[in-house]
């Protein structure tokens, strides 16, 4: 295998540059076939620089057009470029300005990265390694400038001229040309720079912060969308407020605006007051988005505002760092959700996702550190572990600390490293000095992969009185760190009596106790509570406290009297999910469940569902069973996907079949004739009718399949059309293929609902579906070159259908891998995220496995590769 650089980049090595660049002034000339770029960096060498020290910039596919330093052009033997940057021989010991001209070619650029063109506008995604494929620079996160920029364009083509900052000057620049000046007064790194310029609609409002400052409010779209971006901009409204109320942060400059493209590698960017969004996360109308296409909208908008205190007023000062903006910026946006909506079903949803995606990470080839110690590209570091494992860690400081401390602590951290790159190390300083605490062990969160194991164990002892919690922790060896230490592992819990009531103790030792949480910081510890007159039920992990893997080897009685009398909402939904877990385990394996336990299972889902204290959100996350995928997971090894789809398949007949009737009950009186509206209650009932929907079919309930196709044609909103059509795919419903065909007809003009009929094309678990896809791609008309379009059919596949991607006869391996190697040479990006679908292979049975490790090391053999798929590569091989 042959890659276009081989590197490794460590954190050990970690020095400042030599050399700073404190100002930016650019001018961008953009033209149709190339823009030319002017830039005139302030330069300053930093104390104890010696002199004859080069400066050295970083560069990618940059065409150096001249060079000078402060206005005296360079000679050819003063400097050198090349395609990796550019070198200043022997600059002055002193401040100088740098002026460097460069001409790219945005039009051409596949790769998304830089700047570039997206349905006729030009538009820049400059994290992480970005800003160099724009013009010469120190393009790390440790250098802070100010920038002004400069825009001309062919005003026909692009009216809207957008950059950082403030507008400052716009004008008309001759033969058919304007120009427009922004400045943004906040020193920031390149990673933060944005530029957009093209022929677009816009919605406008405005702000007023809690100092009495309007701030103006745009976001800018395709022409005919505009009346799609309200919810979006609704959302940003509600998270300007809320971070003023729960952090005390308040915008800081006159506008913030976001753009809408439709090809971009990632989610959104929160570059400095002008957003960028993927718009698959600002669009929205009942119509053509779901549910979750709301709540997606309002949570990364929200994100990405959140950002310009964690990550943009106070930046990594490496991209060893990135969990310290990204983390930190994720919880604060599970807070926001939270209090806009529903806590206890924010929290299950989360966890949801952590175990999805992120536990299969960091139990296989791809496992790494939150903050990593080395890395060959970064892009491939843009993972769960980072985003979500770095939020649980957040979240379990603020559980230790508590509200008022961990607040203290957020304080002290904006008061001390406003305008500063900085650290972990420095970020958990600041809650250890707010609150009197060490917080050393507690760093090894960051530091260590995997995911720990914590193994508990009960004795009750009835003349004593006494109660005893065995526990005990494990973090099992991950790539590159075969040793683990013990973790601090803040465990809510409760002790529940016979009668369904919470149970109090008159002591306990052994370990740290506060209140309702243990703090285990040993390898094991053994906790004693006295004063308990009866065995207690404990309900343990509260909240999902800790991000771990809990074995208490509970009772399947125990678990369904959690699930009827817990009051900790995550705990009761947990404890359903766990009785479901062991019986499809057990019957994986071989031994066959018992009547009387899927009849008790059974009884305690109707008894869920008949609640009339529960909602209706939490209903349908509770009537579910555990996906294949997390059940090959507790299985852990000789994975056959096919044999697990099955057992499912039985188990969800046997628990929801005999409930069929309430069910059917419910779906019915579910229904409604109101408005479409995404509020929280409105979103439950659809949410808990069509699970309803997806349940009757599932367990083959009597003219269920013509209920489906009633649903698909009745509807009046994407989400309930969208659940009937993925309920009948997933099922291969006689009316599937007509509702596919259907729907691709009504919606394939609309590329976002377009990635939805993809979706559910790549998901369905069914003979075939890499034909139809082979067909899908080879369509002319296909744009192989959109990321969403791409993500959505094969990244889809790949993640999601793992009776089809893990096909014993190899298919789905060779499918994935072949499309891995044609993307690469287009977007590198995409096709380093499809191919971490492979993280599975070590975990399959051996036929499987054998066909998995050809399927990779055929794309190994098969010639160059670009630096983010080979090291995706090479992880996976070695892992």
């Amino acid at each position: 295998m042959r890659t276009e650089t081989e590197h490794t980049i460590f954190l050990k090595d970690y020095t400042p540059s030599p050399y700073r660049i404190v100002s930016v002034d650019m001018d961008f000339r953009i033209g149709i076939d190339n823009t030319r770029v002017r830039a005139q960096l302030t330069v300053e060498p930093r104390e104890g620089t010696a002199p004859g020290t080069p400066l050295v910039l970083d560069g990618d596919e940059l065409s150096l057009g001249s060079i000078a330093i402060d206005g005296l052009p360079l000679a050819l033997s003063a400097y050198a470029a090349d395609a990796n940057g550019l070198t200043v021989v022997e600059p002055p010991l002193r401040r100088f300005v740098l002026e460097t001209e460069v001409t790219i070619q945005p039009e051409g650029n596949t790769k998304l990265m830089g700047l570039y063109r997206s349905s006729g506008t030009w538009c820049t995604q400059c994290e992480p390694e970005g800003f160099r494929r724009i013009t010469y620079y120190l393009d790390r996160p440790d250098n802070l400038a100010v920038f002004k920029v400069r825009m001309t364009a062919p005003r026909d083509v692009a009216p809207v001229l957008l950059a950082n900052g403030n507008l400052i000057d716009k004008g008309d620049a001759g033969d058919g040309m304007h120009y427009a000046v922004w400045e943004d007064p906040f020193p920031k790194p390149a990673y933060l720079f944005a530029l957009v310029a093209g022929d677009l609609g816009s919605i406008t409002d405005s702000f007023t912060t809690a100092s009495g400052r309007k701030v103006d409010l745009a976001i800018y779209c395709s022409h005919g969308k505009e009346d799609q971006c309200l919810w979006a901009m609704d959302s940003l409204k509600r998270s300007m407020a809320w971070d003023e109320r729960r952090f005390g942060r308040e915008y800081d400059l006159d506008v913030f605006n976001i753009v809408a493209v439709s090809d971009f590698n990632f989610g959104a960017m929160e570059n400095k007051g002008l957003n960028i969004f993927n718009d698959r996360l600002v669009f929205a109308q009942p119509e053509t988005a779901t549910d979750a296409n709301y709540d997606g909208i309002e949570r990364v908008i929200a994100h990405e505002y959140f950002h310009n205190w964690t990550g943009n007023r106070i930046t990594c000062r490496d991209w060893f760092q990135l969990c310290l903006k990204e983390g930190l910026t994720v919880y604060r946006d599970q807070e926001f959700t939270s209090d806009e909506r529903s806590r206890a079903v924010k929290r299950i949803s989360d966890v949801v996702t952590l175990r999805s995606a992120q536990f299969p990470e960091d139990g296989g080839p791809l496992a790494h550190p939150p903050r990593p110690d080395q890395y060959r590209e970064i892009n491939n570091f843009y993972t769960t572990t980072v985003y979500e494992k770095g939020a649980e860690i957040v979240r379990m400081l603020a559980t230790l600390l508590g509200e008022a401390g961990f607040r203290k602590g957020m304080d002290l951290y904006f008061e001390r490293h406003d305008g500063e790159a900085t650290t972990i190390e420095a970020f958990l300083q600041v809650f250890a000095d707010a609150n009197g605490i060490e917080l050393e062990q507690f760093k090894t969160w960051y530091l260590q992969a995997g995911t720990p194991r914590l193994t508990v164990a009960e004795h009750y002892d009835a003349d004593k009185q006494t109660y005893t919690l065995k526990l005990k922790q494990e973090t099992l060896p991950t790539p590159g760190q075969p040793t683990k230490a013990p973790l601090v592992l803040p465990i809510k819990f409760g002790l529940i009596g016979p009668n369904g009531s919470p149970m109090g103790w008159s002591g306990v030792s052994g370990a740290e106790v506060r209140d309702d949480m243990i703090v285990l910081r040993d390898g094991s510890a053994e906790v004693v509570f006295t004063g308990i007159p009866s065995r207690p039920v404990p309900s343990l992990l509260r909240g999902f406290s800790a991000p771990v893997i809990m074995e208490t080897g509970a009772s399947q009685e125990d678990q369904l009297f959690l699930a009827r009398h817990d009051s900790d909402p995550f705990n009761r939904w947990q404890a359903l999910q766990d009785v479901g877990m062991a019986l499809a385990v057990d019957a994986v394996q071989g031994k066959p469940w018992s009547d009387a336990a899927v009849a008790a299972l059974s009884q305690a889902m109707g008894d869920t569902l008949g609640s009339d204290t529960l909602d209706d959100a939490f209903k349908a996350l509770a009537l579910t069973l555990p996906d294949e995928q997390l059940i090959g997971r507790t299985i852990g090894k000789d994975i056959d996907p096919g044999a697990i789809h099955d057992v499912r398949k039985q188990l969800l007949r046997a628990v929801f079949g005999p409930l069929s009737r309430q069910m059917l009950a419910t779906y019915n009186a579910l229904a409604s004739t109101a408005p479409y509206a995404p509020d929280p209650a409105s979103t439950g009932r659809r949410a808990l009718r069509n699970r309803m929907l997806s349940l009757l079919v599932g367990s083959d309930a009597p003219g269920t399949s013509l209920l489906v196709a009633q649903q698909y044609d009745a509807a009046t909103n994407m989400t309930d059309r969208l659940a009937a059509l993925s309920t009948a795919a997933m099922a291969g419903t006689p009316e599937a293929p007509t509702m596919l065909a259907d729907f691709r007809t009504r919606f394939g003009g609309d590329p976002l609902v377009l990635d939805k009929w993809l979706t559910v094309t790549a998901a369905a678990p069914r003979d075939g579906v890499i034909e139809d896809m082979k067909t899908i791609l080879a369509d002319p008309a296909f744009p192989r070159t959109n990321p969403n379009r791409l993500r959505s059919l094969v990244g889809t596949f790949a993640m999601s259908n793992p009776t089809q991607f893990a096909r014993a006869d190899g298919a789905g391996f060779r499918f994935v891998a072949d499309f891995v190697t044609e993307v690469d040479k287009v977007n590198p990006q995409v096709a380093a995220r499809v191919l971490t679908g492979f993280r599975i292979w070590p975990m399959l049975e051996s036929t499987r496995r054998e066909a998995a490790k050809a399927a990779l090391t055929g794309l190994s053999a098969g010639g160059t590769l670009s630096r983010n798929t080979a090291d995706i590569l090479t992880r996976m091989l070695a892992g």
